[in-house]
């Protein structure tokens, strides 16, 4: 049995879902609950009123003064640049020229498309309305299932969670201490191996209905310009903001704020970029940023009242409880972020339980399966992949929601519903794969360290 006191810590998880629900913003509830239960904790006297003063310093100490999270604001920013000034749909419509022989080549171009995308903005808000826009009236005028084209649509916009420069990769080389260039290198093979998964079922699910069309192929000239103008500047900006990473040139600080600025440059070579539009996402970017810093301010509080109520403990004790076989320990783990993604956003999950794992994973001993100094970047990989689900899994998958606003109004909930249902499975297998093939996240860092 557990005592007033060891359940207060408990009590916090259910009661943050609970609040969640009100409306309120993500950081006010974080924040709220953090100080409620830290007051409720000084009537037990298990947690004192000085404690309070630390939640301040480990903001200013732990977030504002964190030079790596000034890189999530520039990766937001060449974003929005890129979505609101046209080149993202110059980039599907080539994509569509170029994969129009194949069997589900248009579904192939959008999945693509969120490929090359996810290397710009991990903004899946963003994303998923963005090619939602674009490729919704397009899948369905070429005779594609609402289900198919929901799920496809939703899938290649939550590629941003895991292929780098992802936000949440930076989010999580901070808190757990590792450096985030490692980060991208362990995450780009599995994010590719993801979108290469969603495009071989694409291929198999397409190619006994697939009928391909005279009329609609393009001379060698217009197929070539058409690659030139669309296709090659966002790719070449994307290879040149991971290359300058990946070979050491630039941190992840510096390649951001470089992504920005090329973008930028970009945009007003296509003469797309007009004052009101800067200022527009400007301000976007100022939202968007602020609403992410909120809620590190508020997860701040919340998880620092957690662990001070002996929220570590609790854990450690329960799942010592179980085995001391690590990959037993593993998949209890991977469950319960699961199961937290059918009710959390990415962050909630990301900056709350995260550092909760990381006392767990350093008394786990994988013998010569892993190197104790991959550990970390592996494990936060297989965490990114299982977090793709968080996105897409009913009933508050985000990004369905998101969809749906944006969405034909012949296109129903239950058609995303319904079609986002192999797109999880894949990505559980994608999971599974990573976690039985460890070299399959740890080769590129491998090789290129």
């Amino acid at each position: 049995m557990y005592s007033p006191t060891e359940i207060l810590p408990i009590l916090m998880f259910p009661t943050l879902a609970v609040c969640l629900f009100s409306g309120y913003p993500v950081a006010f509830v974080l924040g709220g609950i953090g100080l409620f239960f830290g007051l409720i904790g000084m009537g037990f006297d298990v947690f004192n009123f000085k404690e309070f003063f630390l939640i301040n310093s480990r903001i200013f100490g732990g977030v504002v003064e964190n030079m790596v999270l000034i890189a999530i604001p520039m990766f937001v920013f060449m974003g929005l640049i890129l979505e609101r000034s046209g080149i993202a749909k110059e980039l599907l419509e080539s994509l569509k020229v170029l994969t129009n022989r194949t069997p589900g080549g248009l579904a192939m171009s959008v999945t693509i498309l969120g490929t090359i995308m996810a290397a710009t903005t991990g903004i899946i808000g963003a994303s998923v309305v963005m090619i939602s826009l674009m490729a919704f009236p397009v899948m369905l005028a070429a005779g594609y299932e609402k289900s198919f084209s929901s799920g496809t649509i939703a899938a290649a916009g939550t590629l941003g969670i895991l292929i780098p420069p992802s936000i949440m990769l930076v989010v999580m080389g901070d808190l757990l201490s590792i450096s985030v260039t490692d980060l991208f290198m362990t995450a780009l093979v599995p994010g590719l191996m993801l979108a290469t998964l969603y495009i071989i079922y694409i291929f198999l699910k397409c190619r006994k209905h697939f009928k391909f069309n005279q009329n609609d192929t393009n001379s060698d000239k217009s197929i070539t310009r058409i690659i030139m103008r669309g296709f090659l500047p966002a790719t070449i900006l994307i290879m040149l903001i991971l290359g300058s990473i990946f070979s050491g040139l630039a941190t992840p600080t510096e390649a951001a704020g470089v992504g920005a600025f090329g973008a930028l440059i970009l945009a007003a070579i296509k003469k797309r970029l007009t004052i009101t539009k800067f200022w527009e996402m400007c301000d976007e970017t100022i939202k968007t940023s602020g609403m992410i810093f909120g809620i590190f301010v508020g997860a701040t509080a919340f998880s620092y009242v957690f662990r001070s109520l002996g929220g570590d403990n609790l854990i450690l004790n329960f799942m010592n409880g179980f085995s001391a076989d690590p990959w037993l320990v593993i998949s209890l783990l991977m469950l319960i972020v699961f199961i937290l993604g059918f009710f959390f956003d990415w962050i909630e999950i990301t900056l709350i339980v995260l550092p909760i794992f990381v006392p767990i994973l350093n008394t786990l001993d994988f013998g010569n399966h892993i190197e104790t100094a991959q550990i970390l970047p592996w494990f936060a990989v297989i965490i990114a992949i299982n977090l793709q689900t968080s996105f897409l899994t009913p009933p508050f998958g985000f990004s369905l929601f998101y969809m749906k606003g944006v969405a034909p109004s012949s296109v129903r909930m239950m058609d995303i519903y319904k079609g986002v249902i192999p797109y999880i499975l894949i990505q559980l297998t994608g999971l599974l794969l990573v976690i039985l093939f460890p070299a399959i996240a740890l080769w590129l860092p491998n090789t290129l360290n």
